[in-house]
């Protein structure tokens, strides 16, 4: 399996550590724990980015104007069939660096955490996951966590 992730920064603000995690091996690993077909290849874009742009993409696709921590737009569509060796396009994750940075020092842990924990959710997210009721986001959240365990990272402590 191969995946590439399209990194955009869009917040002055964040250190050249978190452009420099290894995002595609861990997207990778991701994928590969939940997807059941090994042999394809993927690609991804994670924006991060600042509360502003994100409010308003919160705005105009979810009818709420307020900033979030995180955004999926999922391109995935099962009725389409691609070329087998075309990559499929998973969709965009956009990350607010500033709530992300609020939420990890609330929550007591490094921004490097909270980032990848995002990631990761929005990533959930574009491969299919949902969470409508309490019992699908402690799923959710579980699963997360076992994919930050996976690539050496301590998931954030939950409520």
């Amino acid at each position: 399996m191969t995946v590439t992730v399209y990194l955009e920064l869009h917040d002055p603000s964040l250190s050249a550590e978190i452009a420099a995690l290894p995002w595609q091996v861990w997207f990778r690993t991701w994928i590969a724990m939940v997807e059941p077909n090994q042999d394809k290849a993927y690609e991804v874009t994670l924006r991060l980015t600042t509360d502003a742009e994100i409010q308003i993409l919160n705005r105009q696709y979810r009818d709420r104007d307020t900033p979030t921590d995180v955004l999926a737009f999922a391109t995935r569509d099962q009725t389409l069939p691609l070329p087998s060796e075309e990559p499929e396009y998973l969709g965009d994750i956009v990350i607010s660096a500033e709530t992300a940075q609020r939420q990890a020092t609330a929550g007591n842990h490094p921004l490097l955490t909270e980032v990848s924990w995002l990631a990761c959710h929005g990533l959930l997210h574009l491969l299919g996951w949902d969470h409508p009721d309490e019992a699908h986001l402690n799923r959710m959240l579980v699963q997360q966590a076992r994919c930050l365990e996976t690539v050496g990272l301590t998931p954030p402590l939950l409520d």
